[in-house]
């Protein structure tokens, strides 16, 4: 998420020159390191699942990579778990425009994972009378649309009357924040015949002992 939005802002905003291309690599190790995480917990479910060996459980893992909603749990493994793998390549992080892609569908998977939670738990119950395939209604529909606009709405609202980059950050960076002035430090000066150190203070004899 932080990336799907960062992009933008920053190709809309010209802030090429505070998030550098630095700052996205980075981002992109980390969601390399998480999706290789979340991919791990996924497999331990199953394992955990097996080792128990309650059979309730079982079936619940199975049905969910094999039952009726096979197609989600296989978009929430391939968007959370196999698409972030392309960010082991420099190539991949180093262009903007993929890495916004990827992003994107990073977004999906973790959706999708909410909607296999959910859905997959509730449609096969312990009781198989109640057993059913669930189908989105029209206001179900358009109240998750809604949510984009929402989202949309106070993201728009922060970003014009709060700063985008935190103030305390950007000052610790700039050139005039260096005090002690290390540009020169390394420029013989002399004041009142004894040479100074790097904080301007004269240094003596005294001190050298």
């Amino acid at each position: 998420m932080v990336l799907t939005l960062m992009l933008p802002l920053r190709a809309v905003y010209h802030l090429e020159d505070l998030i550098t291309q630095y700052h996205i690599d980075c981002m992109c190790k980390i969601t390399l390191a998480t999706g290789t995480i979340v991919g791990y917990a996924y497999a331990m479910e199953f394992f955990i699942a097996w080792y128990g060996a309650n059979p309730y459980e079982g079936f619940a893992f199975i049905n969910r990579a094999f039952g009726h909603y096979a197609w989600a749990y296989w978009i929430m493994i391939s968007c959370n778990v196999i698409t972030p793998q392309f960010f082991w390549f420099k190539g991949v992080r180093n262009n903007t425009t993929m890495v916004w892609v990827l992003s994107i569908f990073v977004n999906v998977g973790m959706w999708f994972e909410r909607f296999v939670i959910i859905v997959t738990s509730l449609a096969r119950d312990f009781l198989p009378s109640s057993w059913g395939y669930y189908s989105p209604s029209i206001v179900e529909i358009f109240t998750f649309f809604g949510t984009f606009g929402v989202f949309s709405t106070l993201f728009l609202l922060f970003i014009r009357f709060l700063p985008v980059m935190p103030m305390a950050e950007l000052k610790a960076v700039t050139p005039q924040a260096d005090v002690h002035g290390r540009h020169d430090e390394h420029e013989p000066t002399v004041e009142s015949g004894f040479p100074t150190s790097g904080f301007g203070d004269p240094v003596t004899n005294q001190d050298k002992h």
